[in-house]
């Protein structure tokens, strides 16, 4: 049978409860009109309880790729049938895809966190400060650990939540009261302070009493929305050189894209991905 316009020849989209704004669409949708391919991303809200279901429809019509997003990340594994090593690390599962007719699952916001750390080439012994115990903040320490940064310490304003991420990757737990007193020559924001919706126009770190202690280094926020956090703001004043999250965002993006496709995500990607933030913030 002849191919519609209305029936593309590959499936993919991102599935979450309750699904927000995701840019997700837009980012893979623009590569695949660039580069010419049969295919389509699509949104998918998916109740926990419909699960199951789902990834065996997706079996069922061979789909293509999936996202996955809060709260399916952990609940998905059980249904596949191969788990990286770097999912297995970080506990959790942000990208479905086939390999030799198996349904695998990998964590691509692993390599979206450290493709932007490496590509700076910092030294192994840097002293790190990771703020949050989230999902993005376990892949971050998976990260960490697995390129050798062996000088981390980790807090989160409840002092309960990051005693567990600490054990698990031999992190140094801190007090959040004690925070500005830990040394840092990297500071990573992975809370959801900043985020647009939730907690934007709040930091989770003072810079300027960093500054007065003689401190710089490098500020590294994985909120992407809005593109100029408070976080960065405050470190850039203080002197601290920035590294912003749309870079993470982009990053876990294209690995997942190229495991997809076999193909890195082309430039328009990031170009709509940037007018869209953008245009936001002009909105807003």
């Amino acid at each position: 049978m002849q191919q519609t316009p209305f029936l593309p020849a590959e499936l993919y989209g991102v599935i979450g409860w309750p699904l927000g704004q995701s840019l997700s669409p837009l980012i893979h949708n623009t590569a695949f009109q660039t580069l010419g391919r049969d295919a389509v991303y699509m949104r998918w809200e998916i109740a926990p309880e419909r699960l199951a279901a789902f990834v065996d429809s997706f079996r069922l019509l061979r789909m293509r790729g999936c996202s996955v997003t809060i709260p399916h990340k952990v609940a998905v594994m059980p249904h596949l049938d191969r788990i990286s090593e770097a999912a297995q690390a970080v506990g959790a599962v942000n990208t479905l895809y086939w390999r030799d007719d198996c349904l695998c699952g990998e964590n691509t916001d692993v390599t979206g966190f450290m493709a932007p750390l490496l590509a700076r080439d910092l030294p192994r012994d840097l002293p790190v400060l990771l703020l949050g115990a989230g999902g993005a903040a376990r892949a971050a320490a998976a990260g960490l650990r697995a390129h050798g940064f062996s000088r981390c310490s980790i807090c989160t304003p409840s002092d309960r939540t990051h005693l567990a991420l600490a054990q698990a990757f031999g992190m140094q737990p801190v007090a959040w009261q004690d925070r500005h007193a830990v040394p840092a020559r990297l500071i990573i924001n992975a809370t959801p302070l900043g985020m647009h919706g939730k907690a934007e126009g709040e930091s989770p770190y003072d810079f300027a009493g960093a500054r007065t202690e003689g401190r710089t280094g490098l500020a590294y926020d994985i909120v992407y929305n809005p593109l100029r956090t408070r976080f960065l703001v405050e470190a850039e004043a203080a002197g601290w050189q920035t590294l912003g999250g749309l870079e993470m965002f982009h990053a876990q993006a294209d690995a997942q894209f190229l495991l997809w496709t076999g193909s890195h995500l082309p430039a328009t990607a990031r170009q709509a991905l940037e007018a869209a933030l953008r245009d936001g913030e002009e909105r807003r």
